[in-house]
Formats: C-alpha cells, structure tokens, sequence
C-alpha cells in the first residue's frame, strides 16, 4: 500500500509540474509579465498595386493582430503613408516585452489555427502574384529616458516616423545621450508632440540610426509644433553645445508622414 501511495503521489507531482509551466504561460498570454523595456519591430512592406496592398491589410487585419493579441502582444500599428509617391507603403509596428517575449511569439503563432485560415492568402501567396514585393525589417530597443510604448488616443491623427542616420556608432551613441540625459525627450512632450516610441536600431538596414514616432492632429498642428520646438529655449540652450551639433552627430535625418489604418492598434 505505501509502495501504491508513493507512486500515485509522484504521478500526480509530475503531472502538477507539467501542468503548472502551462497554466503561467496561459496566464502570460494574457497579462504578460510587467516588464521596464520595450523591443519594437518596425516592418516595411514594398507594395506594387492595390491588390497586394488589399492582401498584406486583410492578412494584419483578420488574420496576425487577432494571432498576436491571442499570444500576448497588446499593440500592433499598421500605417500607410500620407503622401506616397505611387503606391503606398505599409508600415507595421509591433511590440515586444523584451527579447524572450520576440522569441516566444516567433515559436507560437504557426501552432495557432485560426491564423494559419485567415491568413491563408497572404501566407500562402503564390510566386506567381506574391503578397508584396518586398519586407524590411528592423529590431530596435527602446530608449532609458521613455522605455515604453505610449499609444495616443484613438482620434483622427496623423503620426510622422522620423530616423536620425549618424555616421559612427560613436556619434549615434552621443545623439541618443542628447534625447535622454540632456532633456530632448522632454521637450518632446512638454511641447506635445505625443511622442509613441524612441527606439535604437539594433538589428535592420542604415545602421546606426535611432527612429522615434511622434503625433499631430493634422498638418497645420504638425508645423506648429515643430516651430515651437525649433523656438523652444531649452532646446536652443542644448544645441549649442558644441559636443551635440547636428553637423557632428547626424548625417541624414529621414521623415515619412503616415496615417493609421482603421484597424490599428496605434
């Protein structure tokens, strides 16, 4: 008897450590654990028409948002730009807890049914009438001074995408300090540029560069703000330090103006 005892304690010690890892990470998927970094992948879809526009939509839209947000990701952004030149661009921002979290949802989302039907016609595109032309992609870490994705409220807004190339990772890495230790950041919001993300590439295309996301309510609002920061004292009093000319720590600054689809989570 203390021999059967033993071993229907042990079965059931082993299944209660087998079931107690899959209970956190259904718990995890659905409040993931607090976490003081963002990751951000930023994607870039090259599109050639509207039927490949159509397709790469449907898919974000019925098929990857409802995927990740089932599996722990809480905001996936997908824009499309405000002026193209011919076909539109997509852009799609999606956001991690840290890189464990990337590579749990890179192990998961393919066992995720309803994904892999929703998404059937974009993932399986044929050769011959492909989904898109091409993807960029970039991994960027957040900044120290703002390590969260701030979503703006869900108004009419248009959200203009800015990249500071540098031509050193040492020039990068003083640009990065004039954002977070001399108070750049803040007079972001202070002036109320919205600001959604400030990321460090660290994986992607054009390194090294820093990306951040700022809002407005439309192009006049956009102007002004920009007026006001070039007017801006402080900001006046940080640029003039000769350690953080632009002509030192920039050489190229790229700005795409874009618009949030419907179904955005951003």
């Amino acid at each position: 008897m203390k021999r059967r005892s033993f071993v229907k304690s042990a079965l059931a010690s082993g299944a209660a450590a087998a079931i107690i890892p899959a209970a956190a990470m259904a718990a995890d998927t659905d409040n993931p654990p607090a976490h003081s970094t963002d990751y951000y992948e930023l994607r870039t879809y090259t599109l050639k028409n509207e039927t490949q526009q159509k397709l790469v939509e449907d898919y974000f839209q019925y098929a990857a948002i409802p995927a990740l947000n089932r599996i722990g990701i809480r905001h996936v952004g997908v824009f499309t730009e405000l002026k193209p030149e011919g076909q539109t661009k997509i852009f799609v921002l999606t956001t991690y807890n840290g890189l464990a979290h990337l590579s749990h949802i890179a192990d998961n989302i393919g066992k995720d049914a309803e994904w892999k039907k929703q998404g059937a016609a974009y993932l399986n595109a044929p050769a011959s009438a492909p989904a898109y032309e091409r993807i960029e992609s970039s991994l960027m870490k957040a900044f120290k001074h703002s390590p969260l994705l701030v979503a703006p409220p869900k108004t009419a807004r248009i959200f203009e995408l800015r990249q500071y190339q540098s031509a050193s990772e040492a020039a990068g890495k003083k640009k990065i300090e004039m954002f977070n230790d001399q108070g750049e950041i803040d007079i972001f919001k202070r002036l109320g540029f919205k600001p959604v993300f400030w990321g460090e590439t660290i994986i992607g295309p054009l390194r090294p560069n820093l990306t951040y996301m700022v809002t407005f309510d439309d192009l006049a609002a956009k102007d002004a703000h920009w007026k006001a920061f070039v007017d801006d004292a402080q900001w006046k009093k940080i640029s003039a330090v000769p350690e953080y000319a632009d002509a030192l720590l920039v050489n190229k600054i790229t700005s795409t103006l874009l618009v949030p689809t419907a179904y955005s989570q951003i």
